[in-house]
């Protein structure tokens, strides 16, 4: 039961609060950076054209067929957007606990990191293997997102930038990609706020965010209720804002679709 006393109790540790409040701002913004260019790198990948084995189309469609359809399908195999494909459906069909627990304990099981706390209270040691975890979590589901915004852009607009003389590069970077991240913005927001509230589960492995408050400040007071009210609003502190900020430049980037 929520009780003044509980909250008053709950209180004297607020410093407890404000530290988990900078760390999972911190957590958040290393994991949308870092996982949104990962992300883009994915993406690339997924839509590449590289054939290693394309000389095998040389033959005719009826001789590939022919041969049980082996040949035909390894001149049509990319690598490089298997791959991709593999770590995206991997990362997407498993729980994010699992992957957090393997990265920290597996991955970086033998790797000797500093010791050193950020901002004098963040353990180095286990910032890191939390940001790399929903780094690569985030990464996967944001592929998707930036894959579907590519292929949205018009065919024709590529055909155009090439006829002008743009490289694959230049046509991507200036007319495929801006046209791609305002359509995906609503989609990159949510994911965004869904990275704020996912990195509470980093407090299983010792990061000291809102989550990792709660539980400090319940083993010291014996009260739930009101720690959990608190990293409540805390969250909604955060995420609302956040949603209502790119929802702004959503519609300042749409003005131009107006006719």
């Amino acid at each position: 039961m929520l009780s003044a006393a509980g909250f008053a109790k709950t209180w004297k540790y607020i410093e407890l609060f404000k530290e988990g409040l900078v760390c999972t701002v911190s957590l958040s913004a290393l994991t949308v950076l870092f996982g949104f260019f990962l992300a883009l790198f994915l993406a690339v990948f997924r839509l590449s054209d590289i054939n290693v084995f394309r000389f095998l189309s040389r033959e005719s469609q009826w001789r590939l067929r022919e041969k049980g359809g082996f040949v035909y399908a390894a001149s049509r195999f990319n690598p490089v957007s298997f791959l991709a494909t593999v770590y995206v459906e991997i990362f997407r069909a498993t729980p994010m606990l699992v992957q957090l627990f393997f990265i920290y304990y597996v991955l970086f099981a033998g790797v000797e990191l500093p010791s050193f706390k950020l901002f004098g209270f963040i353990r180095f040691d286990r910032f890191v293997p939390g940001v790399v975890a929903l780094a690569l979590n985030s990464g996967a589901y944001l592929c998707e997102i930036i894959r579907a915004g590519i292929q949205s852009i018009d065919g024709g607009q590529t055909e155009a930038a090439r006829s002008l003389g743009l490289s694959q590069w230049q046509n991507m970077r200036f007319v495929v990609l801006p046209q791609a991240v305002k359509n995906i913005l609503p989609a990159i927001a949510n994911e965004f706020v869904t990275i704020i509230k996912e990195s509470s589960i980093c407090y299983t492995i010792g990061v000291q965010e809102i989550m990792y408050a709660v539980a400090s400040t319940k083993g010291a007071t014996y009260r739930i209720a009101e720690p959990l009210v608190i990293a409540t609003v805390i969250y909604f502190c955060l995420t609302f804002p956040t949603s209502k900020i790119i929802a702004y430049f959503e519609r300042r980037m749409s003005r131009g679709d107006k006719r």
